[in-house]
């Protein structure tokens, strides 16, 4: 786990004007969360990690970030998750990454290997990236793929 990486320090890219705009400026729960998805694709660059897919959605759920790790020779799909909270009072960002969400993050992984035909047998990991207030924190393997069993689907 990658702890103590600073928000402000991740909020200038060095390509334009973004670090200017106001991060506290109130937005609807997806634009938030885009937003945080942004800054954890530039940490997770800085770290040496080659961002393959952004917002990777299908009908088995969503995937938010999708990348390729440096360190592993470029051979480990890894699946991440942003979570961000503005403070501690709803609890851990890490915490809300609950069974069900494990689930749907490992189906909706399944999708994308069928769909860009990657082999089953390619190595790949389940991170978390935590964003509270300022501090990011990155949890590096930090789930382990979760079998879907169609007993706990929704029912409408």
């Amino acid at each position: 786990m990658l702890d103590g990486a600073r928000v402000p320090d991740l909020l200038d890219c060095g390509r334009c004007d973004c670090r200017r705009v106001s991060w506290e400026v109130p937005l609807n729960k997806r634009k938030t969360g885009s937003r945080y998805e942004t800054l954890a694709a530039r940490y997770l660059e800085k770290k040496g990690y080659l961002i393959v897919h952004q917002n990777y959605r299908c009908r088995a759920g969503e995937i938010d970030l999708i990348a390729r790790d440096e360190a592993e020779g470029w051979r480990c799909l890894v699946f991440i998750e942003v979570k961000y909270r503005k403070n501690g009072a709803a609890g851990l960002p890490e915490e809300a990454v609950n069974v069900n969400k494990r689930r749907r993050i490992s189906r909706a992984a399944d999708y994308f290997r069928m769909q860009y035909r990657i082999p089953m047998d390619m190595p790949c990991r389940f991170d978390v990236i935590a964003i509270e207030g300022d501090r990011l924190r990155h949890h590096v393997n930090a789930f382990a793929y979760e079998e879907y069993r169609g007993m706990n689907r929704r029912r409408y």
